[in-house]
């Protein structure tokens, strides 16, 4: 490993007018000046696969959730052998992240708990998951059943009448209080299996390894794929809409989706209206509890909250499906593609190779779908209901003077929106004014300037002196943080001008013009026969896919979001690139090598990107079999 380091974050500089924003995060959040020689002893990522942006105060909780309970089952419930939890800090606005280990001498200990804990899941697992969707469903209801109402003028005099002895403040402050706990709830459900699920498939995929010298990282990935996810059915769900709509003769109606009321309404009034109607009623539960982000921001868009988003996606399949388009995912293909490469590699076991490999391959396939699934019910479902609840409670205080926008709450801690929430009813009780009208408008509009400011510079890839080899399971199969990767990071990579090298994270090569996207926001401007690269993608983006002919990132491993659902569309794919969406640029003619790893600027000048379509080339996938 190169002797070059990154950065240290504690020689780096604010941008510009962003002085002071260390005060905006919760102590623990930052690296503090007298922690200095411990902080710089460890190597941190940014992890701009999950918070690819600023993360404003309030937003910090999906973080200190996430990765809190994902140590938590590491460390304390499961007791994985070899890893422990993440630590976290906020630098310039960004998440940065440093996997702990667990120390040599202890590893040994803690195999004989580690097998009996997560063989127990793995014994039951079907039994324990029905258990599981009824706790995160019974914990989305609780959640859903939460209000945030300004406060009446007087008590109801039922309630002084009955005795009741509480006032609506009360419900108020407790209701807050159990928006953040029930979120906590199912931040410690999302890993409840979701370890599991990794441990199943590294287990399998070091198995592999061992007794196939040199199989391809590819080949032991598609050996699970081709399965039913539950994360799928949205976008399943807006395809059966599309062709239902055909069916009908109801596609002309979808001329513009921007205004949903409008459009739902030419619908209702046509012949066959009804029927397609309903059948948009029965997919909206649960099934558009779907956002286009991540779900770890207030500004995420959910289709349930902005149903021009799914209609918008259902026009585009209509379409589609009208030019002779095959709209479905290639489920028949990816699994006879699953089983002819593990029919190869079976037949060179011996019959006790042979039992081994296919008791893990049996239960990586089958805790497999989970490694998804949770998506749809944490990231989707869950945190859609929060941010609702959240945004309810920020417009009702923004009602009351003490911020001039709806949002204005998310510039605040959570500690500080409680202690603005006991403001307020302190001044409801008293029959004064709350103080908060008179605070919070500045600060927030300084607050305001400061997330803007960080958010025009992007995060240095890490911080401080890497390790010699990376060597951490979960860094390298979730994020793609390799060796190779940091070089490329600190200018160390050998590739050719014009070349990015990532992880082969979906098979197959696939050529056309770049589509630089770096929001959700810009996926409207995306194409037929583009070449999606962005820093990270979302599983949300599945609609998109039918359009584009590869992907390529920033960041991510052979298990993060991108590389699975690449492999589950069929599409070439190329992750953990460090810089590609920064350094192409949107028309750059591309050649996506999934097989190996890497792409290339074919011709660096704009193309016509209306030729776009018909000049791509898509090479068959069948390239990987000789690989493989």
């Amino acid at each position: 490993m190169t002797e070059k380091s990154f950065p240290s974050p504690y020689d780096q500089t604010p941008a510009a007018a962003a002085e002071g924003w260390k005060d905006l995060y919760a102590y623990n959040l930052v690296f503090q000046d007298n922690r200095r020689e411990v902080e710089e002893a460890k190597f941190w990522f940014c992890d701009s696969q999950h918070w690819p942006t600023v993360t404003k105060p309030f937003e910090t909780i999906g973080f200190e959730f996430a990765v809190s309970c994902l140590g938590q089952y590491n460390s304390r419930h499961l007791l994985i052998p070899p890893a422990n939890g993440i630590e976290f800090r906020i630098h310039n606005g960004y998440v940065f992240m440093s996997p702990v280990g667990v120390p040599e001498a202890e590893i040994a200990a803690r195999v004989p708990q580690f097998m009996e804990r997560a063989g127990h899941y793995f014994q039951n697992w079907d039994t324990l998951l029905e258990q599981w969707q009824g706790k995160i469903r019974g914990t989305i209801d609780e959640l859903n059943e939460l209000s945030f109402e300004a406060l009446p003028d007087a008590v109801p005099v039922e309630d002084v009448l009955s005795g009741k002895g509480t006032g609506p403040n009360n419900e108020l402050l407790g209701n807050f209080d159990k928006l953040i706990a029930l979120t906590y709830r199912a931040w410690q459900y999302h890993f409840e299996f979701l370890n599991l699920g990794y441990v199943a498939y590294l287990d399998f995929f070091t198995f592999c390894k061992e007794v196939f010298p040199g199989i391809p990282d590819q080949a032991v990935a598609k050996m699970v794929q081709g399965v039913d996810m539950e994360l799928f059915r949205p976008d399943d769900e807006l395809k059966k809409l599309a062709k239902l709509a055909v069916e009908l003769g109801l596609a002309d109606h979808f001329g513009d989706t921007e205004n949903p009321d409008a459009t739902l309404a030419r619908i209702a009034a046509a012949a066959g209206g009804d029927t397609w109607l309903a059948a948009w009623d029965e997919a909206r539960d649960p099934w558009f509890n779907f956002t286009v982000g991540n779900g770890f921001y207030a500004h995420d868009k959910y289709w349930m909250d902005h149903l021009e988003l799914p209609l918008g996606y259902i026009k585009d399949y209509i379409v589609r499906v009208q030019t002779g388009h095959n709209i479905d995912r290639p489920v028949e293909e990816l699994v006879a593609e699953r089983d002819r490469i593990t029919e190869e590699y079976s037949e060179l076991l011996s019959p006790e190779q042979l039992a081994a490999f296919q008791g893990k391959l049996g239960l990586a396939r089958q805790v497999y779908p989970y490694v998804e699934n949770h998506n749809f019910y944490i990231e989707h479902w869950t945190m859609g209901v929060f941010w609702r609840k959240a945004r309810q409670l920020s417009k009702m205080l923004q009602g009351q003077g003490f911020w001039p926008e709806e949002n204005g709450m998310f510039y605040l801690r959570r500690d500080e929106v409680r202690e603005a929430l006991f403001d307020y009813v302190t001044g409801w009780g008293v029959g004064a004014p709350a103080i908060g009208p008179d605070y919070w408008p500045a600060e927030v509009a300084r607050r305001t300037v400061i997330v803007d400011a960080l958010s025009k510079e992007r995060p240095q890839p890490a911080l401080n002196t890497p390790p010699a080899v990376i060597t951490e399971p979960f860094t390298l199969m979730l994020w793609g943080i390799t060796s190779d990767q940091i070089r490329n990071w600190l200018g160390d990579s050998d590739a050719p001008e014009g070349e990015f090298r990532g992880m082969a994270a979906s098979s197959g090569v696939a050529e056309g013009p770049a589509r630089v996207i770096s929001s959700s926001d810009q996926l409207s401007e995306v194409q037929d026969g583009d070449i999606l690269v962005a820093p990270v993608t979302a599983p949300s983006w599945g609609p998109i896919f039918g359009k584009i002919r590869a992907t390529v990132t920033d960041i991510g491993g052979m298990m993060s979001h991108a590389a699975i659902v690449c492999r589950e569309y069929g599409m070439p794919a190329v992750t953990g690139t460090g810089t590609a969406s920064s350094q192409i640029r949107t028309g750059q003619w591309l050649r996506v090598d999934g097989n190996n790893g890497t792409v290339t600027i074919v011709e660096d000048h704009d193309h016509d990107l209306s030729l776009a379509p018909a000049a791509a080339v898509q090479l068959d996938a069948a390239l990987e079999s000789s690989h493989a």
